[in-house]
């Protein structure tokens, strides 16, 4: 990923990039227990919001995620909805 100095990640792009990172960590195992480190480090470090904004880059195909990532979704706990401010 580029650092262009003009160019800010959004957050969907820093948690592509960051679970991309993660992915990369893992790819030297054999690739069952590379998809469950990736799914278990991310269940266990990211904060439900992280997890949420994840599973909507996933549903919109995605775009950007190695494949490990993409393998690894089964193994990742969907956080629950968000709540909606009272009105």
């Amino acid at each position: 990923m580029s650092h262009d100095e003009n160019h800010a990640m959004n957050t969907k792009e820093k948690l592509v990039y960051m679970a991309n990172q993660i992915a990369a960590f893992f790819e030297t195992m054999p690739h069952d227990e590379a998809a469950a480190g990736v799914a278990k480090h991310i269940n266990d470090f990211w904060d439900p919001r992280m997890r949420r904004q994840f599973f909507e880059i996933v549903e919109a195909g995605g775009k950007g995620l190695k494949p490990l990532v993409l393998d690894a979704v089964a193994g990742i706990r969907r956080p629950a909805p968000a709540e909606k401010p009272a009105a």
